[in-house]
């Protein structure tokens, strides 16, 4: 199978970009040298900490990714196949469930590089409307307002493209993709379920969508990605590895986050 269209592609209107040649009879191809490297990577993710509110978050300087999709758009699912972990992000049974945030360290245990931040799936119907609206508004505010916030990957499923949720939640972030202070990249996850034709129209449709908001100065990058047959997972792989920190950001970062725990009244 041929490679699928790279993870950093600027959609245009108008504008070509190569069209993958579909999950159809997919063939495993094995990782690149910068893949494998990349993978052992994100392979070091670890649990830092959970959040219910924004204002519980850890201060950083870190690069930060969000995760953002769907309650059923596969999104756990692709955290744990990055990282080739079982059990890092949570998956409730039931979806929509899982309402808080939770945030990962990647890169060495001494000097971390990145983080990445898991926000609660959206939309699920069995979800009370208050609590939509209440998360609907934490992640709003996390997306317009996170100072470290790097990068925004967007899970979309691949059978069904951009919602009404969808669009709504990247409106909220759309001002800082347009100006190139946050990078987009779009999963269009369970790609494994489409054939040829139906993986390329996908691919067309979501490229019109990012194509209104991608300007010269925005990152915005797509990928037709599947846990399941493992697709897309190491472009996936090298395009966050690309956002970490240097290694002296990350030394600087870790010296000031021991700095600040030294400072901290003592309970004896």
């Amino acid at each position: 199978m041929s490679r699928q269209t790279p993870p950093h592609i600027k959609p245009k209107p108008n504008a070509s970009t190569k069209t993958p040649s579909g999950p159809e009879k997919a063939t495993v191809t094995p990782p690149s040298a910068p893949e494998k490297e990349a993978l052992g990577w994100a392979h070091s993710a670890r649990f830092l900490t959970t959040a219910a509110q924004l204002n519980q978050l850890v201060a950083s300087e870190l690069p930060e990714v969000a995760f953002v999709g769907r309650s059923n758009a596969g999104k756990s699912t692709a955290i744990n196949t990055i990282a080739q972990q079982r059990q890092l992000a949570y998956a409730s049974k039931t979806p929509g469930r899982t309402q808080h945030i939770n945030l990962f360290h990647l890169g060495p245990k001494a000097a971390p590089n990145q983080i990445w931040t898991d926000l609660p799936g959206y939309g699920y119907a069995a979800v009370e409307r208050s609590a939509k609206l209440r998360w609907q508004e934490v992640m709003a505010s996390y997306l317009e307002l996170r100072r470290n916030l790097t990068a925004v990957v967007h899970m979309i499923d691949s059978r069904h493209g951009f919602t009404d949720l969808d669009r709504q939640l990247l409106a909220f972030v759309t001002p800082r993709v347009r100006s190139g202070q946050v990078k987009l990249l779009v999963l269009l996850t369970k790609a494994d379920k489409l054939n040829r034709k139906e993986a390329a129209e996908s691919l067309r449709k979501a490229q019109d969508v990012l194509a209104e908001i991608a300007t010269d100065e925005s990152d915005v990058g797509i990928v037709l990605f599947s846990a399941l047959k493992k697709i897309g997972v190491g472009d996936v792989a090298m395009a966050l590895k690309e956002w970490m920190a240097t290694p002296e950001e990350a030394e600087a970062e870790a010296l000031a986050q021991q700095a600040a725990r030294e400072a901290l009244p003592s309970d004896e």
